[in-house]
């Protein structure tokens, strides 16, 4: 069964979604960390869709969940930018500007939205944590992708050949 391209970018964004929380999961364990590691690992994620959304008088346990709502939200669907990357210009390339875009929007909305302090101010270990997590979630995302679509039905090679997608049969898509 062929599955679109989409959907396999779905699956692989939920992917790397569950490789970054288990990279946050064995970091915590090898460092005996208590609390958060990044920004993204914190509350911040759940103030800012508090904030978006205005909704007053959020506890800590709200927040949280509306973080973790949005990380597995937001990293799913965001999944679909590296599908279309690895369309318009293959891999590695593609997981090379995905990457790249995540860090970007990692390291200006945080300061923006969340009202950290600008990347240059954080600690060294938050800086690494948030690279290493988010090369896990990268990593995952290439990965997923890659195998679904090889496992995909035969037609659907023909689409992964293509870079330019008004090239693509009407079948394929």
């Amino acid at each position: 069964m062929s599955l679109p391209w989409p959907v396999r970018s779905v699956m692989a964004g939920t992917a790397g979604t569950a490789a970054m929380t288990l990279a946050y999961a064995t970091e915590r364990r090898l460092r005996h960390a208590i609390g958060p590691l990044d920004y993204d690992d914190s509350l911040v994620p759940g103030e800012i869709v508090a904030g978006i959304l205005h909704l007053p008088n959020v506890t800590d346990r709200e927040e949280n969940e509306l973080g973790l709502a949005l990380r597995w939200s937001y990293g799913s669907v965001f999944g679909i930018w590296h599908g279309i990357l690895r369309r318009k210009i293959g891999e590695p390339g593609a997981s090379i500007a995905f990457g790249a875009t995540l860090m970007t929007a990692t390291l200006t909305m945080f300061p923006l939205l969340g009202r950290t302090p600008p990347p240059w101010r954080w600690p060294p270990s938050v800086l690494v944590t948030a690279f290493g997590t988010h090369a896990a979630y990268v990593g995952a995302v290439a990965f997923v992708d890659d195998r679904v679509r090889r496992s995909s039905a035969p037609s659907d090679e023909v689409v992964a050949a293509q870079t330019d997608t008004d090239q693509l049969p009407a079948t394929a898509v």
